[in-house]
This record gives structure tokens, C-alpha cells and sequence, in this order.
């Protein structure tokens, strides 16, 4: 795939990685990628991803931006409260890099509607909130064999995996999938919502930008991704620490 003078001096420091190079670029270049939720996880995978040069990015989010959202969700401005955030988010990725094409889905996701949204792209990263859509994407990922990259936000801690149960490890076994991690849901109401307890607000970044760097090595294929492991992040003691499972 041709790259302009411009792609090339704008991706200079990916090509002349030995691990992206211009193949890995241009793979970046044709991929295909679904972020669900535009907002603190959201914002720093969009932005990642667009900078990065990925060809075609698709934004699922039903909400609009509010005051409350711009502590975290660093790819809307004051400027944008009221807006749709798929508008806004695109509007940000278009001053970014025009060389992406964005695809806008203001609608939430569910069961009639998620198989055809997701089947329309190649890797998908879930920045969603609530436990009914993270199953929901699981499941549907599994079934339509795409990779899925997969974040959670607490108020001063996060987690990160990457999901491909629909392929073996080097072992021969199947990989785990979202339901080996967590079988069930946690009772409703259980788990305090981020409006209800609060989240540190460069805490989404870190996450986010670790959750971009996942779906870059998916597309590109480089080192080795979060398959069968959680990465945990405890920013109170700023502690990582990676567990099997």
C-alpha cells in the first residue's frame, strides 16, 4: 500500500521501528477498528489509533458530551458540551489526521444491532462502563472471531486484557474468553457506577493508551499480547502487576 510524502514524514517514527517498519504501517493503514465509547477510555484509544494511522475507525457512543465528562474525556472541549460525543470525537480525530476515516455509530449496543456493527471491522476495543455491554461485546466478539481489547476503570484502579478465545495458545489449548475471567456478573448494584463513586481523572489515559497499544499489536503483530493475562493497575500505591488466568 502507497504512502503520500505526507503519511510518510506523519508516520516517520513507526516506519523506521524494525518491529512496524512500512509493512506494519500499512497494515495499520488498511485496518479496521471499533471503539466502543467515546468517553475516559474512549478518548485515549481514538486518539492513539488515529494518530497512529489506522485507516478506518469506528465510534459506538449514544451519549452526549456533558460538563462532568471533560475531568477525563480529553477528546471533547467545553465548546462541545450538548454535542453528540461520536460528532465531537470525530471532529477531533479529523483535526488529528485526515488521513483516517471515521465511521459514526450514535447508537447504544445491544443485542439486535451488535453482531452487524461488529462483524463490519476487524479489531474492536470496549471502553464501555457497565457489565450487560462488556458481556455483550464478549460474546458477540467471540462468535464473529475478532479480537477484543478490554479495559475497566475503578476509582483509583484498572484493569486491561486482550481476548481471542476463538484461536489456541502455544500450548494447544483454547485461549480463555471474557466468561472464564468473570462467569458471572456482579449483582446489580453491586459495583458503584463512575457517577457514583468518582474516578481519578488521568487514570482513564493510562488504560486508554495501554488499551491502543494492545489493538496496534493486533493489527501489526508484534511482542506479546494480553491473552490470558490481566494486567492490573493500582494508581493509589502505583502498583502494575500481571496475573494468568
Amino acid at each position: 500500500m502507497a504512502f503520500s510524502e505526507n503519511e510518510i514524514e506523519r508516520y516517520a517514527r513507526h516506519i523506521v521501528m524494525r518491529d512496524v517498519g512500512g509493512p506494519g504501517q500499512a497494515k495499520l493503514k488498511r485496518a479496521r477498528v471499533l471503539v466502543i465509547g467515546a468517553g475516559g477510555l474512549g478518548a485515549p484509544v481514538l486518539s492513539y489509533l488515529a494518530a497512529a494511522g489506522v485507516g478506518h475507525i469506528g465510534i459506538v457512543d449514544d451519549d452526549a458530551v456533558s460538563l462532568s465528562n471533560l475531568q477525563r474525556q480529553v477528546i471533547h472541549g467545553t465548546p462541545d458540551i450538548g454535542r453528540p460525543k461520536t460528532d465531537s470525537a470525530a471532529d477531533a480525530l479529523a483535526r488529528l489526521n485526515p488521513h483516517v476515516t471515521v465511521i459514526r455509530h450514535p447508537v447504544r449496543l445491544d443485542a439486535g444491532n451488535a453482531a452487524d456493527i461488529i462483524g463490519q471491522y476487524d479489531v474492536v476495543a470496549d471502553g464501555s462502563d457497565n457489565f450487560p455491554t462488556r458481556y455483550l461485546v464478549a460474546d458477540a466478539c467471540q462468535a464473529a472471531r475478532k479480537p477484543l481489547v478490554m479495559g475497566a476503570l475503578g476509582q483509583f484502579d484498572a484493569s486491561l486484557t486482550t481476548l481471542r478465545p476463538f484461536e489456541t495458545g502455544p500450548d494447544g489449548a483454547p485461549n480463555p474468553s471474557y466468561r472464564t475471567l468473570f462467569p458471572e456478573p456482579p449483582p446489580p448494584g453491586s459495583v458503584p457506577t463512575c457517577e457514583e463513586a468518582g474516578v481519578l481523572g488521568a487514570l482513564p489515559g493510562v488504560v486508554g493508551s495501554l488499551m491502543a497499544i494492545e489493538v496496534v499489536r493486533a493489527v501489526v503483530g508484534f511482542g506479546e499480547p494480553l491473552v490470558g493475562r490481566l494486567l492490573i493497575i493500582d494508581a493509589f500505591t502505583m502498583r502494575f502487576e500481571t496475573i494468568r488466568y
